[in-house]
């Protein structure tokens, strides 16, 4: 039977079918942002072996808090502990933009008359001082129903080191409503207002998500006679369909993640241990380095906020204290738009995109009316008349029709390619420079996505990095890291009495609960006594105290330039249970022969050229291709400008040397 791995764009939903035989095919269609499940079923029709089941990345949690259209925010009432109503309100009182007077905080997720406060306390070492009432807990029920919540989220104070009231509370709940989030399961960490803000998330997604997955698997999968389903988690391993319903929060980068991984994973196989795994597609770009096969993980991210450069903007959004592959994104993809500042003349890119629909104006869909980064690389000769192997025509003419309004046309898309392989850049230091301490120049630039290949050189320039591996089915990568990751499942607890038995209980806790583990993952969140947060450290076994200092000392040294002699506390533990799923098999490359160009076009590099078009397939393994050059395949097209050659390896993965 066929597994079949769906990873949602914003301009493109791609597809990558695993046959019996390991060896693997992918097809594109474009994305339709409304209804993301209407493009997902059409390409799975489109799949002519039987389907066994489905692997897929949505970004569904990251619409509905960004305000998409056809995602409303449902009403949900949150349940805490009597003074702390307003916490998540109040929150840590960042403000993204220092000296704007005029700036709004993100609005409430719950509006004031919905958080009720219980009469209930439980102090710092577990104690519970006082316990509920379920009277009380059923008053507010009744109230907050009549209100028109669908969904409640419970935050008790110190409910991580005992959550005997919250699962009371809970108890009650579940009489009245369908979705309950109680902060003791979704996020059992200190800090009230994270955890807060963390269950407040999961309880606006858990209808949302809810109300998608049955209609993707009930209304759709059911219809095509595919039983089972998995989801991309923002830890970078699958979920299957309950977890991803209970706990939503962590679907928030489902999407990204799924090239973070597949990036490890193809690492592992060429046998290169560190690379930056770099991700465009249609709207986006993003970035992750990749430590010796292992994606880098952050615990904490800001959804719905403000991205600058890709930063996150603290103060923005919503705190979720949940395991996340550690990604930087600009708004630079191959639909982002072109424009010029009105009141400078000064050339822009983005962050405004145009998506699948209208597209970029070579797309030739009646509503493009505006350039994109897709139309400058066309009006430049570096992509072609047609995509996806001849099924897309592109129309030239419109580009350049587009540009022109900007100015002269091949300037305005030289200036906007520019512009983005800067912005580019500077989200890739990010990820390594700035959160690690890390020289890009000792990486390899993985560059996928089907824009990816066409900017990757000129970024690695821009970084002083002199390899760049193009993985095969470059356009449809992400989709390919459904198929390359394993289920992944997390538990936690804080401050833990004893470390190893801590560890060993979590692990227990994960076998019970799925049956069979191949193996764990093991993790600790741990700061200087006195400090304000953590670094995450992974954890060998059996868990020692000396090995987590020394590995934490190391870590802060390299993150932060010092480390200071001082003991440490684990606030955290945190434990990944792992199953393994089989992986795909890449076809070789042809073993003899020479590549010759299919034909010549004009390419404007430094300037006009008459440059060989080659076709992925026909390049044999020895083979040599001194740049400049274009190479065109299904899903993307590799611009090899002049210094730089390329070769195919082993695994089919092109590589541009300088």
């Amino acid at each position: 039977m066929t597994i079949v791995a769906v990873d949602v764009g914003g301009t493109f939903t791609d597809f990558v079918v695993l046959r019996d035989d390991s060896t693997i095919y992918s097809l594109k269609v474009l994305s339709t942002p409304r209804s993301p499940e209407v493009a997902v079923l059409d390409g799975l029709r489109r799949i002519k072996e039987p389907i066994s089941e489905v692997l897929h990345a949505t970004t569904i949690g990251t619409n509905t808090l960004l305000g998409q259209v056809g995602l409303e925010i449902p009403r949900v009432a949150l349940f805490t502990t009597v003074g702390f109503r307003d916490v998540i309100e109040i929150g840590r009182q960042n403000r993204p933009r220092l000296y704007d007077l005029f700036f709004d905080k993100p609005r409430s997720l719950v509006p004031r008359e919905l958080r009720f406060e219980v009469n209930e306390r439980i102090l710092v070492d577990g104690t519970a001082a006082k316990q509920i009432d379920p009277r009380e807990i059923e008053e507010y029920a009744v109230r907050a129903k009549s209100m028109g919540v669908i969904s409640v989220a419970v935050s008790y104070l110190h409910s991580y080191i005992n959550p005997v009231n919250e699962e009371a509370t809970g108890d009650v709940l579940r009489k009245y409503f369908k979705y309950v989030s109680l902060s003791s399961k979704v996020a059992p960490e200190p800090r009230e207002y994270e955890r807060a803000s963390t269950t407040v998330v999961n309880a606006v997604l858990m209808p949302i998500v809810s109300e998608y997955v049955a209609r993707f698997s009930e209304g759709g999968l059911k219809e095509l006679g595919i039983g089972r389903f998995y989801i991309m988690s923002s830890a970078g391993g699958l979920i299957d369909a309950n977890e991803a319903m209970e706990r939503p929060v962590q679907l928030i980068e489902s999407g990204p993640a799924a090239g973070a991984v597949a990036a490890a994973e193809f690492s592992k196989l060429i046998g290169v241990e560190n690379v930056i795994g770099f991700d465009m597609g249609g709207t986006t770009a993003k970035a992750s380095s990749i430590l010796k096969h292992e994606p880098e993980v952050t615990t904490e991210y800001e959804v719905g906020g403000e991205v600058h450069h890709g930063r996150l903007v603290k103060g923005s959004g919503y705190p979720v204290r949940f395991p996340f592959i550690d990604l930087a994104e600009v708004s630079s993809g191959g639909g982002t738009i072109i424009w010029r500042d009105e009141a400078g003349g000064a050339l822009r890119v983005g962050p405004i995109s145009a998506g699948a629909d209208p597209g970029p104006m070579c797309y030739g869909r009646g509503g493009g009316r505006e350039p994109t980064l897709t139309d400058a690389n066309v009006a430049l000769g570096r992509i072609g008349e047609y995509l996806l192997g001849g099924e897309m025509r592109l129309d030239r003419d419109a580009a350049i029709k587009g540009l022109s309004r900007l100015g002269d046309p091949i300037n305005a898309a030289l200036e906007a390619v520019r512009l983005a392989n800067i912005e580019m850049a500077r989200a890739v230091r990010l990820v390594t420079v700035e959160r690690g301490g890390l020289d890009p120049r000792e990486f390899a630039l993985m560059a996928f996505g089907g824009a990816g290949p066409q900017f990757a050189p000129y970024i690695a320039e821009e970084l002083g990095i002199n390899s760049v591996i193009i993985p095969p089915e470059p356009g449809a990568f992400s989709a390919l890291g459904l198929l390359m990751a394993d289920e992944k499942f997390e538990a936690r607890i804080s401050f833990p009495k004893d470390l190893e038995d801590g560890f060993r209980r979590l692990e227990d806790e994960l076998l019970s609960r799925l049956g069979r583990v191949d193996y764990f993952l093991r993790y600790a969140d741990v700061r200087y006594v006195g400090q304000g947060w953590e670094l995450t450290i992974p954890v060998g076994r059996p868990a020692s105290v000396d090995d987590i200092e020394r590995a934490f000392n190391d870590r802060h040294h390299a993150t932060y330039g010092f480390k200071l002699n001082k003991p440490i506390e684990v606030v955290t533990i945190r434990v990944f249970a792992v199953i393994t799923r089989v992986k795909p098999r890449f076809r070789s490359p042809k073993a003899e022969g020479e590549a010759k160009p299919r034909s010549f076009r004009r390419v404007y590099f430094d300037d006009w050229v008459e440059t060989p078009i080659y076709w992925r397939d026909d390049m044999p393994i020895t083979q040599v291709i001194e740049g400049p050059a274009i190479i065109e395949e299904y899903g993307s097209t590799i611009v090899v400008p002049p210094r730089w050659r390329v070769m195919i390896s082993g695994h089919g993965e092109v590589r541009m040397m300088h």
